[in-house]
């Protein structure tokens, strides 16, 4: 009977063999993980800032109901040189058409607020379109001008709403400093909300019928100015072209990288441990070529070996999930 001897050298090519062919296993498990997973959770998020390397920012107005402040807002806007954004209602816009046109005119952005202001997400894809058409097809008869910008009521969302929007070319927008103005709160209160939370691309939420803007608007206006930031219609403020919203809703143009980096250290660790694990398959395939003996002393390196073998499995396992958990 013809006995095979395992040589100091056979064994670590057998254990980097082994190596390889775990570490192989868990990267097509792995990936698929990552595939299903990606699959499971993803989702369409509005845009709530913008990542711009500009210090410039937005403050925006939803009407839905009353005008009475309307003008005064405008002519604040007006004394400081602000061009801002309000979204309308379709009700508001047929019961205040002259206020419409004067938004228009004073060359404020107009956005789509929905045409009835219900629960976009109690809607079907035919429901939110009609909601949406009726509004831009309102503003448009009025001022010329089809709105591109939609914001939708309570800030109420789902990928059936975002995807229409984008589906329909318009942007859903919503925002990330929110002044709560609609709860009442002093002028000194809503100017601490915006001046702690506002930063380049931010969005501000105000509302055209809230008790006590009015008399925060300038206030306001003018910490935003001292503070360095160029005030701008949210259609001046996001990019055109292709872009990505990430896990806050940044919207991040498709030519710059988020700021993050995670993307792109996830796709660099995952390449570097597939090619390490190339490597070793590589030298696996040389085991045939080995023709070296030793004696039964090789038993304690043996088993050195297969754990040095399993200790490099561990850490590809450990870098896959590294590499998952940025996916």
């Amino acid at each position: 009977m013809k006995v095979f001897i395992l040589t100091r050298k056979r064994m670590a090519i057998i254990g980097a063999a082994l190596a390889v062919v775990l570490c192989l296993g868990i990267f097509r498990i792995s990936d698929g993980d990552i595939a299903v997973a990606a699959n499971a959770s993803q989702r369409s998020i509005p845009i709530y800032c913008v990542d711009t390397d500009e210090k410039k920012v937005s403050i925006s107005f939803d009407a839905a109901w009353g005008n009475e402040q309307t003008q005064t807002l405008l002519d604040i806007l007006d004394k400081y040189n602000v061009k801002s954004t309000f979204f309308l209602v379709g009700d508001w816009v047929r019961n205040y058409p002259e206020d419409v046109k004067n938004i228009a005119k004073a060359g404020h952005d107009i956005g789509n607020h929905s045409n009835t202001h219900p629960y976009m997400t109690q809607l079907d894809v035919g429901g939110i379109t009609s909601e949406i058409e009726t509004c831009n097809n309102e503003v448009e008869e009025l001022t010329g001008k089809k709105p591109t910008l939609f914001r939708p009521p309570y800030g109420d969302y789902d990928n059936n709403v975002v995807d229409t929007v984008k589906g329909m070319g318009m942007y859903c927008v919503q925002w990330d400093v929110d002044s709560l103005d609609w709860k009442n709160l002093s002028p000194e209160e809503m100017l601490s909300r915006i001046k702690n939370n506002i930063k380049s691309g931010s969005i501000v939420l105000m509302h055209n019928g809230a008790e006590n803007t009015p008399q925060a608007l300038p206030m306001i206006i003018e910490c935003i100015q001292e503070m360095g930031y160029e005030i701008v219609p949210i259609s001046e403020l996001i990019p055109k072209g292709d872009y990505t919203t990430d896990h806050t809703g940044m919207m991040i143009p498709s030519n710059k990288s988020s700021s993050s980096g995670k993307t792109s250290s996830a796709e660099s660790e995952s390449e570097k441990v597939k090619q390490t694990a190339a490597e070793v398959e590589t030298a696996a395939s040389r085991i045939s070529s080995d023709t070296d003996t030793v004696r039964d002393t090789s038993s304690v390196s043996s088993r050195q070996t297969l754990t040095s073998s399993t200790s490099s499995v561990n850490a590809y396992t450990t870098s896959s999930q590294t590499a998952s958990s940025y996916a």
